[in-house]
């Protein structure tokens, strides 16, 4: 369905000291630094498939998701979803996708988000019926019966988010490009798009592309994930593959009765009170269930849960490895 082979999009950007002088000067000769927002990107994805984007902060994920939609051309290579070039068929390609970005609103900003939704369905050239049946199921779904009357200026940062959601599915796209689709949303809010996002994916079989910093976000919806740093892919594979590859430890949590427990190698109390321990594992040196059975020789374990590091964790490691 999405086929990236060998993108590059650079950008020239003027650079300046600070300083009245240096303005004035800027009026008449600037200096420009070329940055290479895309560096020989190149990716597949199947149709249904959700994939998380991820790479910190000027990593090229915007860049990415504005050639996909069609926004930006690129200075060199190809892409073709569902058979068409986004920048050179964007009437034809917009009709597939529908786009999402948490910092930027499609909404009209004094009108109620009904009428824009109306503005929408004419653009778009929606026939009636399919209109109504699904701003029906994107109403209900997310939940926003009661705000779509309102203006957009009169929402709150969750409520707008859910309705640019709907407002990006009216025309019954294939592809869904969310970019940071929940930044600033509080936790209600976030599970209610995560949970709408699964839906529409199992339901239609949207194929959905997620760039977020939100590492819940990532574990919650995708199984694969692609990640970019200074414009280059640098990893791509599924979220379970790449936990088992960065995670060499085990995090046991145990309630116990009896006297202080002597740790071996590979063992690390990470907090010790009475009657209560958190031990980090060394899986290269001891399994769970060793260590679990030297416990069990020394104390009587009255509870125990298993845990291994956070999406988080294994990311920011990721970030150590590739060095952005």
């Amino acid at each position: 369905m999405i086929q990236v082979e060998h993108i590059s999009k650079t950008f020239k950007v003027s650079r300046r000291s600070a300083g009245f002088l240096e303005a004035f000067k800027a009026l008449f000769h600037r200096e420009y630094e070329c940055v290479k927002a895309l560096d020989d990107i190149s990716f597949n994805i199947d149709e249904g498939e959700m994939v998380g984007y991820i790479g910190p902060n000027g990593a090229g994920k915007s860049s990415t998701i504005k050639v996909l939609s069609g926004i930006l051309t690129p200075d060199s290579g190809s892409c073709h979803i569902n058979g068409r070039i986004p920048w050179k068929e964007r009437t034809a390609h917009v009709k597939d996708i529908g786009v999402v970005f948490g910092q930027r609103s499609q909404l009209w900003w004094d009108v109620p988000v009904v009428d824009s939704f109306l503005l929408l369905r004419d653009i778009y050239k929606i026939p009636d019926k399919l209109y109504q049946n699904n701003l029906d199921e994107l109403v209900n779904l997310l939940d926003i019966e009661q705000i779509i009357r309102t203006p957009t200026r009169q929402l709150s940062l969750g409520q707008r988010m859910r309705c640019e959601i709907a407002a990006s599915l009216l025309h019954s796209p294939k592809i869904l490009f969310l970019d940071e689709p929940t930044i600033g949303l509080d936790a209600v809010s976030k599970i209610a798009v995560r949970d709408f996002i699964l839906e529409l994916n199992r339901n239609h079989k949207t194929t959905v592309i997620l760039t977020t910093h939100d590492m819940q976000d990532i574990e919650y919806l995708t199984k694969r994930i692609i990640l970019i740093g200074k414009g280059k892919i640098l990893m791509d594979g599924s979220l379970e593959n790449i936990r088992k590859e960065y995670t060499d430890t085990k995090r046991l949590t145990i309630d116990f009765i009896g006297e202080d427990i002597q740790l071996v190698e590979g063992m690390k109390f990470i907090l010790q009170e009475k009657n209560h321990g958190v031990i980090d594992i060394d899986s290269k040196m001891l399994t769970v269930s060793d260590a679990i059975s030297i416990l069990s020789s020394q104390v009587k374990l009255n509870d125990i849960s298993v845990t291994g590091p956070s999406v988080d964790e294994v990311v920011a490691q990721l970030y150590q490895k590739y060095h952005i």
